[in-house]
């Protein structure tokens, strides 16, 4: 299937921090193996593109490195995010966030906030759909809306950037269900574009990408002709043969991430976070027989953080000191 922009075809890019289910993500949605495209553990190195067809329907897939978190230095990420917009251009149609259903959502929040500015706000409102994974960790009998509405409150104010919109793709009776669960999924981007009234995302940087990518095509076609050529002397057919490596070949785009990105001294790093975050976390084992009540524990949480960002945290961890202490109860009835 060619990358030209007139084909039908559904445009995902998937996004996640390391170890969010980004591989996982990619080969449920193809139906490919996991061994085929290693598992994003270790963290994804370059964007990879993959095609083909799900539900009845042809699918790209582009899958970006963690751009957004503390390990990418600048140059990284403007190269990881100038990648993904050519493999991705002229617009996807969907962003797909991957968020573990077990952890807080503060680099995810990042990331939406770096979408919005780098896409518009429709790239979040209308093109954005959260991706929960490793739902394993839920309760054998519960269900993921009821776990987000009950005891996760922390991810509401996300979810509604999104418009509320959410999926998994990891159903608990597997089998038929995974097909099943591929197709809601396209579903839902499908009814996100209706409701947006436009064919795809675009802004400036992927109408910029585009043009790029065209260019770049009919560079090719002189250098394998040897010889100057007018646009319309190519074929749409020779044009589609070259657009991947068009694609992949055009540079860095005009990204400006100077401004988007805040400096590191603005919060705390995010391995300090993640300490922090399995520290508490542990504490709740215990914590929940003394302090049941969450607005309690969030306020301890965020006198000892600090800042907005303390506020922040102590929500989480306090919806997450009654989910244990809930869950603590019922297994002792």
């Amino acid at each position: 299937m060619s990358g030209a922009a007139s084909r039908s075809e559904l445009r995902l890019v998937v996004l996640g921090r390391t170890g969010a289910g980004k591989t996982s993500a990619l080969c449920a949605i193809l139906g490919l193996q996991d061994s085929e495209q290693g598992t994003d553990g270790g963290g994804l190195q370059e964007c990879c593109k993959h095609e083909g067809e799900a539900a009845g329907r042809q699918v790209v897939v582009v899958s970006s490195p963690a751009w957004f978190g503390s390990g990418c230095n600048p140059e990284e990420r403007r190269r990881h995010i100038s990648s993904f917009i050519a493999l991705s251009s002229p617009g996807p149609h969907a962003f797909l966030l991957c968020l573990p259903v077990n952890q807080p959502a503060d680099e995810e929040a990042k990331a939406l906030a770096v979408l919005q500015q780098l896409f518009g706000p429709p790239a979040v409102s209308r093109h954005t759909i959260v991706l929960f994974t490793h739902t394993e960790e839920l309760e054998e009998d519960e269900q993921l809306e009821e776990y987000l509405v009950t005891w996760r409150k922390d991810l509401q104010e996300l979810l509604e950037k999104c418009g509320s919109r959410y999926h998994t793709l990891e159903p608990r009776g597997g089998g038929a269900e995974d097909g099943r669960a591929v197709e809601e999924l396209l579903e839902k981007v499908e009814e996100a574009l209706r409701e947006s009234g436009e064919p795809h995302l675009s802004c400036p940087l992927y109408q910029e990408a585009e043009e790029r990518v065209r260019e770049r095509q009919r560079e090719l076609l002189r250098q394998r002709r040897g010889e100057e050529a007018p646009p319309e002397d190519f074929t749409q057919e020779e044009l589609d043969g070259v657009r991947d490596q068009a694609e992949r070949s055009i540079g860095d785009l005009n990204v400006d991430i100077d401004g988007v990105f805040p400096p590191t001294s603005v919060a705390p790093a995010p391995s300090f976070l993640r300490s922090l975050w399995e520290l508490l976390t542990g504490w709740t084992k215990w914590l929940p027989t003394l302090v049941r009540r969450e607005s309690l524990f969030g306020a301890l949480v965020g006198l000892f953080v600090g800042g907005p960002f303390g506020g922040m945290v102590g929500a989480t961890v306090g919806s997450v000191a009654t989910e244990v202490g809930r869950r603590k109860t019922e297994k002792t009835k």
